[in-house]
């Protein structure tokens, strides 16, 4: 169920006839985003900054939010694809809209090189700003894995692709996220196959290596990830990099006894990029680039980063992280790691079809 959390700043107004008049006339802005992935303080700073009320909503895949923006008056003026696939599909569908750049004068606080590494979904960076960027890999419960496999090396995509250590590690719970999106691209990659692949021989191997692991699979999880980790009722998970750190730290703070770790496969891992955009039909654009300009102050941004435990584009809020953020390979991966990333690109309609009915399958056969 879509979680709605509302940060609100009412001023001292003089002449209105009561707070609650002043307050139902402030103005205010929608924001979609993914669960878990916002700052402690941020929308409350932002209200407290501008006097913009916030209403924040949050979605579990691409796939949900792909849906509500493509339907007319979606009634958000900030959402926050990935770069690619979604994006891109976004822009091509002619769902957002241009930014004004003038209205976004922190826009020079962004590092000129990621973004650049975005400008294949969206040239020019015409239609969105980078949130946080991170990879897509494998969170697992030391302890458990551990305890049912002592020696067993914790570098590879084999901890999840191999079904022979998979049914090993089936006992202590095994959860893959719910989106062919995500997914896909990471099997073909292990196979050695193009990731945006759209052969269909290349995803019937996918599907294939997908099916010998699929007994040992204990739940397919939109935004649970966290939670199952940190609580140890999943033990290896196939998640983004922050879900995993998120859970590490949730665990420590709790009191709990798992200890989480994330880990980028030897064999390489997708790296993505989060977007601040704005849909066409946004009902206030003018508060909606004065959130992505607030997000963009260093301080802002290093507060998100802070919480969230995924890596931001803003160079200047490096002195600013938390040393457990900024200094953690899993979150600004070394050099020599990096070289072993690759990214997605939108696939034809067709293709989307295709790997739509092979998720399908792939869930509904344990």
């Amino acid at each position: 169920m879509i979680k709605r959390i509302v940060a609100s700043f009412v001023g001292l107004i003089i002449g209105l006839p009561s707070v609650v008049a002043a307050a139902a006339e402030a103005p205010k802005i929608a924001i979609y985003n993914w669960n878990d992935y916002i700052g402690a303080n941020t929308l409350e700073s932002f209200t407290k900054a501008t006097g913009i009320d916030v209403i924040y909503d949050v979605y579990d895949s691409l796939e949900t939010l792909e849906q509500k923006l493509l339907i007319e008056h979606s009634g958000y003026d900030v959402v926050v694809p990935t770069a690619e696939p979604t994006l891109s599909r976004l822009i091509q569908a002619q769902a957002l809209q241009k930014l004004d750049k003038s209205q976004i004068p922190n826009l020079q606080t962004l590092d000129p090189a990621l973004m650049r590494l975005v400008a294949g979904a969206d040239p020019g960076n015409t239609y969105g700003v980078i949130y946080q960027w991170g990879t897509i890999g494998l969170g697992i419960n030391l302890d458990k894995v551990k305890m049912l496999v002592p020696n067993l090396p914790l570098d590879s995509w084999d901890l999840l692709f191999n079904p022979e250590i998979a049914a090993k590690l089936a006992p202590c719970g095994i959860t893959i996220l719910d989106s062919e999106i995500d997914v896909l691209p990471t099997v073909l990659h292990v196979l050695g196959l193009d990731p945006n692949s759209e052969r269909p021989e290349d995803l019937e191997r996918a599907k294939a290596l997908l099916k010998t692991i699929r007994p040992f699979v204990k739940a397919f999880v939109a935004d649970q990830t966290i939670d199952m980790l940190a609580h140890g009722e999943a033990c290896l998970a196939f998640a983004y990099s922050g879900d995993a750190l998120q859970a590490r730290e949730r665990a420590r703070t709790s009191g709990g006894t798992p200890r989480i770790s994330y880990i980028i496969p030897k064999e390489g891992a997708e790296v993505w990029f989060d977007i601040l955009a704005i849909p066409a039909d946004a009902p206030n654009p003018v508060g909606a680039h004065a959130f992505i300009n607030h997000v963009l102050q260093p301080e802002v941004m290093a507060g998100i980063s802070n919480t969230i435990h995924y890596a931001n584009a803003v160079p200047q809020s490096l002195p600013l992280l938390d040393p457990s953020v900024r200094d953690d390979p899993a979150v600004y991966p070394p050099a020599e790691i990096s070289t072993k990333f690759f990214t997605v690109t939108a696939i034809s309609a067709e293709a989307e079809a295709a790997r739509a009915r092979l998720w399908a399958d792939i869930k509904g056969h344990p």
